[in-house]
């Protein structure tokens, strides 16, 4: 019986009905400059959670996740295609801040502090079929590590090994972040690589292209 009641539980239906109450969310509206829109995406089968910061400005404009020049990054160093990404029987996309928190004066604010203590742990409850997750930023690392995460996000990339096979911790792939590239040759080098074999490994045969 225990176990009819925890697979009822993950049907897609009750997945379903989780994110229409978080895209309806409203708890930091008088916080955002734009208004809220939570951008979120998950199936309950998704076999690969991303975890970033916030959704930017062209996110929150088409309500797709990462639909800017970071998702391109993001999606190569993946080695997956546009249609593999956008899957959500794949990857099950949650931010640590579900709408576009606004820009500050350098670059755009943290995420907003309420949306992980109210949704995270009920979306991933939904999501039973993980067999990774993509630590993209120090907010993601520093919910999901806690005290497990190094001084610093570069020490915490290079000791990805720490944390595997759960979890990987990437930096972001923003433009903005070109010079970090650059000053870590080891990341590309030794990371990636590593990266792509495994979401090559976790993915149905097919869907990571060579």
């Amino acid at each position: 019986m225990d176990f009819q009641r925890n697979t009822r539980r993950h049907q897609p239906a009750a997945l379903e009905a989780l994110l229409t109450e978080v895209r309806a969310c409203r708890a930091c509206a008088q916080h955002l400059p734009l208004g809220p829109r939570p951008v979120v995406r998950a199936g309950a089968r998704a076999r690969i959670l991303i975890v970033g910061q916030a959704p930017g400005m062209r996110v929150h404009e088409t309500g797709i996740p990462w639909n800017d020049a970071s998702g391109d990054r993001l999606r190569q160093w993946l080695g997956v295609d546009d249609a593999t990404f956008c899957d959500a029987s794949q990857f099950a996309i949650i931010p640590m801040g579900l709408c576009y928190p606004g820009r500050g004066k350098g670059g755009d604010n943290p995420p907003r502090p309420e949306c992980a203590p109210l949704w995270m742990d009920r979306l991933l409850a939904q999501l039973p079929s993980l067999a990774l997750t993509l630590l993209v930023g120090q907010y993601a690392q520093r919910h999901f590590l806690g005290a497990r995460r190094k001084p610093t996000l570069t020490e915490t990339v290079r000791a990805w090994q720490d944390y595997a096979p759960a979890f990987i911790p990437l930096p972001h792939p923003s433009p903005r972040n070109q010079p970090w590239f650059r000053q870590h040759p080891w990341f590309e080098a030794e990371v990636l690589p590593m990266l792509r074999e495994r979401v090559a490994r976790i993915l149905p045969q097919g869907k990571a292209p060579g």
